[in-house]
């Protein structure tokens, strides 16, 4: 009789993925809405709104430095919570997902650079290497009991990597003006917040909150985007390594910020980043090499670095499938992880500041490749997600 491997999901991780795919069916909502208001009458005042200012920042400004420096402390929060506790606790089961991840950022940024390399788009190589979580996990909810267990946390643990990438491309190549003094100070505030907790072991949250809030500041100050900030903090704050202890700081906070994340802060930067304007000219904007660049990369070049990147590591006896994943599930996996959306958004902001045009094209270029993905890869599972599906070797 063939042995079964079941994977067992812990409660922390079913609250995530429920919030999760709950959040990317309001963040359709909103991305429709404001697509909407920016191509109705009204679209030039509601493009407006967003540029108010308040406080010597544009209300966008607020969003995509501070609001989304929360979306990444929960991601931080969640990654750290994968490497004491989840499937990047043991080497075996976390280097799957990491090579799917190396090779879900590589091959698509190969497919843009080689399309726009020596041009003014060139600084877009970032965008087609996000991976939209709430997107693919919401596609994942919607099949259902079509999907393995292990499945689920086999997304979720190479789009937590993959977010991380992004965190570090993010730092390294889009900081235009780098202040050292200020990078200092925030190392210093981070640095004090590791002692309280490795060495005092200080489990209040209140430290940690204030020391963030400083931290987010002095990165706002050294031209590094603020929202490292949120990955570095969720590092510094105590985690208990037994799984779904109510009484650890980072599971407290972890739980805390689910709901707000899901159904504030993302919608509320899908709202803020989404206004395309589809003019006459929308489809010789698609033609543009960085738009190539986009679409390939997610459509093509996500599912093509996944599947090679884990087909090479799983040959070589670097790491193996989990007995109740075939190939055709990591193919599927790779088309869901073309799903940029917010992270790729998020990038596009970075890379083309400033140049409104260039960013209207990568978004609208985004919105098609992400929907592109989430279809074939819908449809791929619908087809495939079994777990009858015979192994490809």
């Amino acid at each position: 009789m063939k042995k079964i491997a079941t994977t067992i999901l812990s409660n922390t991780f079913n609250k995530f993925f429920d919030s999760e795919k709950s959040s990317g069916i309001l963040l359709i909502i909103c991305t429709i809405f404001a697509i909407l208001l920016t191509n109705a009458p009204i679209g030039h005042d509601y493009l407006s709104l967003w540029e108010i200012d308040v406080a010597g920042l544009k209300l966008e400004h607020w969003i995509n430095d501070g609001l989304m420096a929360i979306f990444f402390l929960l991601i931080g929060l969640e990654l750290e919570r994968e490497i004491y506790v989840g499937e990047l606790s043991e080497i075996k089961n976390a280097l799957l997902p990491i090579c799917a991840a190396i090779g879900g950022m590589l091959v698509p940024a190969l497919i843009h650079y080689s399309l726009n390399q020596s041009t003014p788009t060139q600084n877009g190589i970032g965008i087609p290497m996000a991976t939209d979580i709430a997107f693919a996990l919401g596609v994942l909810a919607i099949l259902g009991n079509r999907i393995p267990a292990s499945l689920k946390v086999f997304v979720v643990a190479f789009a937590v990597i993959d977010d991380l990438g992004a965190i570090v491309i993010i730092a390294a190549f889009y900081t235009a003006k780098l202040s050292v003094w200020y990078l200092t100070s925030a190392l210093a505030v981070w640095a004090l917040l590791m002692v309280l907790n490795r060495f005092f072991r200080v489990m209040a949250l209140l430290p940690y909150l204030i020391g963030g809030i400083l931290m987010w500041f002095l990165m706002l100050k050294s031209g590094i985007h603020a929202t490292v900030a949120g990955i570095m903090l969720a590092f510094a704050i105590p985690f208990s390594a037994k799984d779904d202890d109510q009484q650890s700081p980072s599971h407290k906070l972890e739980h805390f910020l689910h709901k707000p994340v899901a159904f504030v802060i993302l919608p509320i930067f899908a709202l803020a980043n989404t206004g395309i304007t589809v003019g006459a000219d929308w489809l010789s904007c698609l033609a543009s090499a960085n738009s190539l660049g986009i679409i390939i990369g997610l459509v093509v070049g996500k599912p093509l670095g996944v599947t090679l990147f884990c087909f090479i590591a799983v040959a070589a006896g670097i790491c193996r499938l989990p007995a109740d994943l075939k190939w055709l599930h990591i193919v599927g996996a790779g088309l869901l992880g073309g799903i940029g959306f917010t992270m790729s958004i998020f990038i596009t902001n970075l890379a083309f500041a400033g140049s409104l045009e260039t960013i209207n094209a990568a978004k609208m270029s985004i919105l098609l490749a992400s929907l592109t993905a989430g279809f074939v890869g819908f449809m791929w599972f619908r087809a495939f997600g079994k777990s009858d599906v015979h192994r490809i070797s």
